[in-house]
């Protein structure tokens, strides 16, 4: 920072003086900036606090003024993790010290230069449930389960310095983050001087985009970008177009957060909002609560988006105040917003890229699915779409299934199961656990089922996993926990759980039930997340809904019910109990909410770093560099094995041979799965033959620093489907010229042994979903040099980059399907160490029967920041680099 630039002023805000970089002192130099979207109006402090000349400018600054698209260094104040994505995080720290270390340099060059939270939060599973001792039982199993990964975790914390580790059973990182860390607006002392400036951040989760609710500008990055955050390098980025959306009048009785969040997603993701800023204004916003915008805001991947924001007014800070943040934050929060021109003017519309507007008094009752967030179905429509479903035989078949299944609380035989079934149903993710309303209103459904006689189906396997501590806390308070209980919904965990496919084994009979009669079942889920093979390998569709239309639809205990009309049960008297008899009056609901205060929130959040006895008592290593220990869990990556000082130059991809031809919207969870690992896949032969039993083997997500795991996990989701084999779904491959059908690890390692590279084609949108690295690392390390795609999702093109791997896009009319690929074909690429950042650049296709043919490609290396990384070898090479030759 440069505090002796003109535009560094003096702010006081009571006994307390600051110094902010002004953007109306900066307006005198590049004029008016009232046009400017809010969002746009922080990215320009941001540039103007970091303003040197070189890697960023005084015309960069006007350029951004007058709209001009180009490339912007972006640096956040914090980076924010989950342990799935956060622990290869620490592993790649780690091993970067070992390679600094091997080339005789001191190792604590490599350490955070900003801070960094770790929130535990993916690693509880759903167990046991329907019982008081679940909760108990579930972390006890964490615990057990993941001794090796926090043992690392715990090492790191006191490794590195701005690393901070919230610990296992706590809560949701995106809830903890919106309920304590995020501050609004940041401090930090620089030449004695206390000076203060957005809070932003960038997170390894791509649901950090809720933290935009509270005024926070922020959004997620693949971990690899994260740690090069971590690392002191600023975010490259293009500025990106901002849609206004524009919002009206308020929310009708009875319709939730939920509904209202389904219908803009879908409404965007129509719209087309990939890779740009959605933010939200106009005189609805003073109709919705916090919490509500927090909702709106968790969502942006969904819809599609970088980020969905929303600029501080009197409703953050009325939030700040209740979740106990320190009354002298909030005052300064006040104060910098409204003299930086930041703080929300609904008669007032910035110049948007373009815009859409909803009147919130249209919203009706939603849910989405059957696999896709944006697939918004009302609610009086999802019985005949499911029945189309059907009808049309679009759920997918079975994959074979190996799974060890183990049982839980309820009993349930498979022989009541039918079409539709509900056979989850999970109170979950930090989307919709952090708002007290809608987890209010489901405990009032709750009681109002109770009391009038009906019960959950005994095939509905229940759980409540809230984001946050204070969220038990408001439910007893206002003496519902108990009806919820009465129901099996049941505390399971603090934590992600059944939204991340966490979701654990269901009853066997149930599951030999679904293996045996090929039945189509369904998950009700309060979630953000729908995609096949997510939430149960044996649940073929999966639907979004909001708390309460969790309780009813498990009390219905099937999706092909029309709850809206049909009774959701009987009760002992054989009466009808409709939908509208349990549901809850927004007065009800306001009378509930009375119960949550401030006092909740300082209580949980006083000792949040602290974790509990057995995660006290870990022993750790004391050593700055990790010594690597015998673990099937933390294992050291090849990463930067023999690194050098310099690059080598990059060399060209000659006869590279298709590894795997994917339709559109293939996610991140296809590429490397979360969930369980199959005992007859390449991951869980690997983990049997290092002795571990098939019912010790956790989930890929936990099993993330070991890089043998991840590797042979990618590609192997159960559901994937590679279009060089007709009709067979999983991770499976032909291997050329043999032809022989192979698990796509296992023609990999072929290839590798024939010194062959690999190249991957895709439809559109690949890499949609959760920011998820090893889809990239792993991409990398079963030898695939360049991904050709129709179109990219932002972070995982961005990940591909990061880790050296090429990402290129196909022309216009142009595809897999317009050039009859069927995988027999090689690809060749030259001038690799000439590229340019956006070129067209000129592919070789040769053909099985020798006909060659040359087509054009986008190189989609966006930016010249970015090339610098992939000259390297990716992002964290050229930082590693930059650190030893300082």
């Amino acid at each position: 920072m440069n505090l002796n630039a003109k535009s560094f002023l003096s702010l006081d805000v009571g006994q307390q003086s600051y110094g902010y970089f002004s953007l109306a002192e900066a307006a005198k130099t590049y004029g008016k900036l009232d046009h400017l979207p809010i969002s746009i109006k922080i990215l320009l402090e941001n540039l103007l606090r970091f303003e040197d000349g070189k890697t960023i400018t005084p015309e960069d600054i006007q350029n951004i003024v007058d709209g001009k698209k180009q490339e912007i260094a972006f640096r956040p104040a914090r980076v924010l993790m989950q342990d799935f994505t956060g622990v290869p995080g620490v592993v790649d720290l780690a091993a970067m010290r070992a390679a600094v270390a091997e080339l005789g340099d001191n190792p604590e060059k490599i350490n955070p230069l900003t801070p960094v939270d770790l929130v535990i939060d993916h690693s509880v599973m759903v167990d046991e449930y329907a019982s008081e001792a679940a909760f108990q039982k579930n972390v006890d199993i964490e615990m057990q389960r993941n001794g090796e990964r926090y043992t690392f975790l715990r090492w790191g914390q006191q490794a590195f310095n701005n690393f901070s580790v919230v610990p296992p059973g706590t809560g949701i990182c995106h809830q903890v983050n919106l309920e304590y860390l995020a501050q609004s607006v940041w401090s930090q002392e620089v030449d004695g001087k206390t000076v203060i400036y957005p809070d932003t951040l960038v997170g390894t989760d791509s649901h950090t985009t809720m933290i935009n609710g509270l005024g926070v500008l922020g959004w997620g990055v693949g971990g690899i970008e994260a740690e090069a955050a971590m690392l002191g390098q600023p975010i490259s980025m293009l500025l990106p177009d901002v849609v206004g959306f524009k919002l009206l009048g308020s929310l009708p009785e009875g319709i939730t957060a939920t509904d209202l969040v389904l219908t803009v997603t879908q409404m965007l993701r129509q719209h087309g909002v990939v890779g740009k800023f959605v933010e939200f204004y106009g005189p609805g916003l003073a109709e919705l609560p916090l919490a509500d915008r927090a909702t709106l805001a968790n969502m942006a991947p969904e819809y599609g988006a970088t980020c969905g924001f929303f600029p501080v007014d009197q409703v953050t800070l009325d939030y700040l105040k209740l979740t106990g943040r320190d009354p002298a934050v909030i005052a300064r929060v006040e104060s910098y917003c409204k003299i930086q021109g930041l703080w929300h003017n609904p008669d007032v519309e910035p110049n948007f890229s373009s815009s859409l507007q909803l009147d919130l008094s249209s919203v009706e009752p939603s849910l989405a699915g059957p696999k896709r967030p944006q697939d918004r179905v009302p609610l009086s429509q999802v019985k005949n779409t499911f029945q189309q479903l059907l009808s049309e035989q679009i759920a997918v078949s079975d994959a074979d299934q190996d799974l060890q299944a183990e049982g839980g609380a309820q009993a349930a035989t498979g022989s009541e199961l039918e079409e539709g079934a509900v056979v989850i149903a999970a109170i979950t993710s930090c989307t919709n656990t952090s708002n007290p309303s809608v987890m209010l209103a489901a405990g009032l459904v709750a009681k109002k089922a109770v009391e009038l006689g009906i019960q959950v189906q005994p095939w509905v396997k229940t759980s409540l996993a809230p984001g946050s501590k204070v969220v038990t806390n408001y439910l007893a308070a206002a003496g519902l926990d108990t009806y919820l209980d009465q129901l099996g919904f049941n505390l399971v965990g603090y934590g992600c759980t059944t939204c991340i496919g966490n979701s654990g084994p269901l009853d066997p009979k149930i599951e030999k039930a679904l293996v045996e009669q090929q039945l189509t079942v369904a998950s009700v889920l309060s979630g953000n997340r729908n995609f096949e093979g997510r939430i149960h390998p044996l649940v073929k569709t999966n639907w979004l809904a909001s708390p309460p239309l969790v309780v009813a639809y498990a009390l219905a205990g099937n999706i092909s019910l029309d709850i809206s009309q049909e009774p959701l049960g009987y009760n002992p008297e054989g009466k009808a109990v409709y939908l509208k008899d349990v549901w809850p009056s927004n007065a009800e609901i306001a009378q509930a909410t009375s119960h949550v205060t401030s006092q909740m929130f300082q209580k949980e959040y006083a000792a949040v770093f602290d974790g509990d006895a057995s995660w006290q008592n870990i022993q750790i290593p004391q050593d700055k560099t990790y010594t690597w220990p015998e673990s099937s869990y933390i294992k050291h990556p090849p990463f930067f094995t023999g690194l050098t000082r310099e690059p080598a130059p990059i060399k060209d991809i000659d006869n590279a041979a298709l590894l795997a031809i994917l339709g559109d919207s293939v996610t991140t969870d296809h590429i490397s799965p979360a969930g369980g690992i199959k005992p007859s896949s390449p991951a869980g032969r690997y983990l049997q033959e290092l002795g571990i039993d098939i019912a010790d083997f956790n989930s890929y997500g936990s099993r993330r620093g070991n890089h043998e795991v991840m590797m042979r996990g990618t590609f192997a989701n159960v559901r994937i489907k590679n279009e060089m084999l007709d009709g067979i779904e999983g991770g499976e491959t032909r291997h050329y010229p043999s032809g022989e059908q192979l698990a796509i690890y296992d023609a990999a390692m072929r290839y590798l042994e024939e010194d062959r590279p690999l190249v991957v084609v895709a439809g559109k949108e690949y890499g949609t979903g959760s920011s998820r690295d090893w889809a990239a690392k792993g991409t990398l390390l079963l030898g695939v040099r360049a991904v050709i795609a129709e179109s990219y999702e932002r972070i995982h093109r961005s990940n591909l980059m990061g880790m050296g791997v090429l990402p290129l896009e196909f022309v216009e009319g142009q595809n897999r399907q317009t050039l009859k690929l069927d995988g027999t074909e090689s690809f060749s690429i030259s001038g690799l160490n000439q590229l340019e950042a956006g070129q067209l650049i000129s592919l070789t296709l040769t053909r099985n029967n020798g006909t060659v043919e040359t087509l054009n490609a986008r190189c989609r290396i966006d930016t010249s920041n970015e090339l610098d990384y992939y000259r390297h070898g990716g992002i964290l090479h050229y930082v590693l680099r930059k650190l030893i030759n300082q």
